[in-house]
């Protein structure tokens, strides 16, 4: 395998043979977790340890079980019962886990870049679970997973991206990835909701969602991040579903085999039509749930072996 990272902060750093390698290992837990019984022992002897600074239920419940199903010993840290909440610094925190020798991080913190430090902090591979409004890169793979699955492929298609794309870490991580791997990617929001200098990161920027959908393969909302919203962004979200909300009619626009997805939680009336949400011909978002858990498995098996590998060199290195 060409996976060589010992962390996983983004998806920035990852080469297409990287993301083919966590795709293709990723099928294989799929597989695994349709069975009867959904056990490995990649991840046996090993503990991982979730910090989630940032209220999470499908990502953490899914790294939870995808370590549980590895053989891991998972520990979660409730952040709110911490140490943090009465004042210590991350590093401190950082360094505090690091004593208890733990193999594998997953980190979700509202700041970006809270994942890199750690991981410099720390000798154990971490996994960025989300920080801030920089990336969530399982969150990108997983969602290549569904796409592949889909479609057959994850190149040549056409993407298009829409909702609240300036406060998202999840449409930077897609962006990237889908970039990397020759697709054809759109975003769709209103000004407001529009990060300056969008057009400049390889993909085309639109502000009227018809016009964007026109001919795409697949439709992606995204949800409206209100509590990374200090202002008025929208006029109200009855106007916004209006125009950015993801209905049978604007659907119409997009390929007849558009797949719709969504990172949830969703809004429903806001972002997304509840019926469409619900289409088992469209809708991919309980496939998304499923992909998650094979994907964030694949990735902790894949870091786990680097990390073995590295641990074996510094003891062969100490011994000589």
């Amino acid at each position: 395998m060409t996976f060589r990272a010992r962390h996983l902060l983004g998806i920035e750093h990852l080469s297409p043979e990287d993301i083919r390698t966590v795709l293709d290992l990723a099928e294989s837990y799929v597989s695994l977790n349709r069975r009867t019984i959904k056990h490995s022992d990649a991840l046996a002897g090993m503990t991982q340890i979730n910090m989630f600074f940032e209220p999470s239920t499908r990502t953490q419940a899914s790294f939870e079980l995808a370590g549980k199903r590895l053989g891991a010993d998972v520990m979660n840290m409730g952040v709110a019962q911490s140490s943090v909440k009465k004042g210590e610094t991350l590093i401190d925190t950082a360094l505090t886990l690091n004593a208890m020798h733990p193999d594998l991080l997953v980190v979700r913190h509202p700041a970006s870049g809270a994942a890199e430090l750690l991981a410099q902090k720390v000798n154990c591979a971490v996994i960025n679970a989300g920080d801030g409004r920089h990336e969530h890169p399982t969150q990108a793979l997983l969602d290549a997973l569904t796409i592949r699955r889909k479609k057959g492929r994850i190149q040549r298609l056409t993407i298009a991206i829409c909702g609240d794309i300036a406060h998202s870490r999840v449409a930077r991580s897609n962006l990237i990835l889908l970039g990397k791997m020759e697709n054809r990617v759109r975003l769709i929001a209103p000004p407001t909701l529009m990060p300056a200098g969008a057009a400049d990161l390889g993909c085309e920027v639109y502000h009227d969602m018809r016009e964007g959908l026109r001919d795409a393969d697949v439709v992606m909302m995204l949800r409206l991040q209100k509590e990374r919203m200090d202002g008025g962004f929208i006029p109200s979200e009855r106007e916004y579903y209006h125009r950015y909300g993801l209905d049978a009619e604007k659907l119409k626009l997009a390929r007849p085999d558009a797949i719709v997805m969504h990172p949830g939680p969703m809004n429903r009336g806001v972002e997304i039509d509840g019926e469409l949400a619900d289409d088992i011909n469209r809708s991919v978002i309980q496939e998304q749930v499923e992909m998650g858990v094979a994907v964030r498995m694949a990735c902790l098996d894949l870091l786990a072996r680097n990390l073995r590998a590295d641990r074996g060199r510094q003891a062969a290195g100490e011994m000589a």
